[in-house]
């Protein structure tokens, strides 16, 4: 059972093959309000320059597209996400406002001061320095931008049997430390669902 819990946890971390798109598939109806929350907060236009972290199957950023039409970047550290997250977002790409690569979100590639929001959705589990992380979202963000940390409670993840392996769970007052620790000073939390789920909005 270790074995199939370990195997379950490294597809939600870095989803591949067919079981990668049906995990996919799930965290899409799984997060389904974590999407709409954050799709509803980010305030981005046609000009700005987004970023998400994590992109898995691209269904938030065809979400975002549709609401406003951003400049989309992403970064995940799947090849087939990334395979996936093209073929749903062929509007963005056919109009050459889809730039996705495979990598890490400690060591983001592109320059200081470059995006007007940065979004995530159930990546920080996985991170492997979360403040260097942090540090790098800060580093990226135009000044008075915001990042969107969204979420599942450590509550909520403890009656998951898979997320005992794999996984850092954390508390949101440890999540606005590790911002502080970033260099972040301006740092709200917000629910999502009571008990389940909340986003940590850290500003530059």
């Amino acid at each position: 059972m270790n074995k199939i819990n370990e195997y379950i946890s490294s597809q939600f971390k870095n989803p591949r093959g067919i079981a990668g798109k049906i995990i996919s598939l799930i965290q899409n109806i799984v997060n389904k309000q974590m999407y709409k929350n954050t799709v509803m907060i980010v305030n981005v236009n046609s000009d700005d320059k987004l970023l998400d972290i994590g992109y898995g199957n691209g269904h938030l950023l065809k979400m975002l597209y549709k609401k406003c039409s951003p400049d989309m970047y992403g970064i995940d550290i799947s090849d087939d996400a990334r395979l996936m997250a093209e073929k749903r977002n062929t509007k963005a790409n056919d109009a050459g406002k889809l730039h996705l690569q495979v990598g890490d979100c400690c060591v983001l590639p592109y320059e200081d001061n470059n995006f007007s929001a940065i979004t995530t959705i159930n990546t920080v589990y996985f991170w492997s320095d979360t403040v260097k992380g942090l540090s790098e979202i800060k580093r990226c963000l135009k000044e008075g931008c915001s990042f969107y940390n969204v979420v599942f409670t450590k509550e909520y993840l403890d009656t998951i049997k898979y997320t005992e392996i794999g996984y850092k769970k954390f508390e949101p007052e440890e999540l606005v430390q590790y911002g502080r620790d970033a260099g972040f000073e301006n740092i709200q939390i917000k629910e999502i669902v009571k008990g389940k789920s909340f986003v940590v909005i850290y500003t530059k």
